[in-house]
C-alpha cells in the first residue's frame, strides 16, 4: 500500500507491504524507487513487513533543494520515526546502502541489524551515465530501446508523461545527489555496532572484492560477507540467492 507523509514541507512517499511481519526499512539506489524492492518484500512475507521509502527526488516523492549526505539520512530518522515500529533492521542498495549504514551509526538505537548492497565505505561514483539518460520517449517501448541493457534495471521508474514516457527522477538532481554520495565514509561505516550483512555482486564494477573484505574487517561489530554471481545490482541479477542471503541473515541477527 502506497502511503506518504510530510518532512519540512517536503511529501516523501512509500510502499509498505503490510502483515503481521517483522518490519524491516529498506531504501533504493539511484535510478530506483520503493517499488524496486517489491519481489523482496513478497519473498520475505509473512516474516517480514518491508516498508520501503521513495527517497528525496525519487520516485512519488517530492523533489528537494539539496541532496547532500545529511539531508538524507534526516529523511531516513523522520521516515521510521512516522512509522512508529521502533528499532529495526535497515536495507539498502548503492545510494540506499550508503543511507543504511549512516543512519545505523548515528542512531545505533533504532537499528537492531543493518544489510548494505554492493557499495563500499569510500565512493567513487560516476555520474557520465546519468548525463546520458534519454529524458523523454514518445512511448513506453522507445524508452525502453533507448536504454538498452540498463532499460530492466530502470522499469520500476518509467512513467507516461504529457509527452510521452520518462522517467521519475530529475537527471540534474540525480547528478547533485551522485556528487554528494562520493567519498570517504569510513567514519560512519567502523562506528555501526549492529549485527551487518554485506552483500557483493562477482561482476561488480562498483565494490572490489578486496574493499568489501576490507570493510568486514574494519567493522567493529558482527559482520559477514556474502558474494553473489551478479552485477551490481544483485537483488535483481539474482533474486532468489538474494532473498535467501538475507532471510538466513535475518534469521541468525
Amino acid at each position: 500500500m502506497r502511503r506518504f507523509f510530510v518532512v519540512e514541507g517536503r511529501r516523501l512517499s512509500y510502499l509498505d507491504s503490510g502483515g503481521p511481519g517483522t518490519p524491516l526499512l529498506a531504501l533504493h539506489g539511484h535510478y530506483n524507487e520503493a517499488s524496486a524492492w517489491a519481489p523482496l518484500a513478497e519473498s520475505l512475507a509473512p516474516q517480514w513487513r518491508v516498508i520501503a521509502l521513495d527517497q528525496r527526488g525519487h520516485g512519488a516523492s517530492d523533489r528537494a533543494e539539496t541532496y547532500e549526505r545529511d539531508d538524507y539520512v534526516a529523511d531516513v530518522a523522520a521516515f521510521h520515526q512516522h512509522l512508529g515500529v521502533g528499532p529495526v533492521t535497515v536495507l539498502g542498495h548503492s545510494l540506499g546502502g550508503v543511507n543504511a549504514y549512516q543512519y545505523a551509526a548515528r542512531h545505533a538505537d533504532q537499528v537492531t541489524a543493518l544489510i548494505v548492497e554492493d557499495i563500499g565505505a569510500v565512493v567513487e561514483c560516476d555520474w557520465v551515465f546519468t548525463t546520458k539518460l534519454p529524458r523523454r520517449a514518445p512511448s513506453r517501448e522507445a524508452l525502453a530501446s533507448a536504454l538498452g541493457t540498463a532499460a530492466p534495471y530502470l522499469e520500476c521508474s518509467f512513467r507516461p508523461t504529457e509527452d510521452g514516457w520518462g522517467l521519475s527522477f530529475d537527471m540534474d538532481d540525480t547528478v547533485a545527489s551522485q556528487q554528494a554520495l562520493n567519498g570517504d565514509h569510513w567514519k560512519d561505516w567502523v562506528s555501526v555496532s549492529s549485527p551487518t550483512l554485506l552483500i557483493r555482486g562477482t561482476r561488480s564494477d562498483e565494490l572490489t572484492a578486496a574493499h568489501a573484505r576490507e570493510m568486514i574487517a574494519r567493522h567493529s561489530g558482527q559482520a559477514h560477507l556474502v558474494e553473489l554471481p551478479a552485477g551490481h545490482v544483485v537483488h535483481h541479477d539474482a533474486h532468489m540467492r538474494f532473498a535467501t542471503a538475507v532471510r538466513a541473515f535475518l534469521g541468525s541477527s
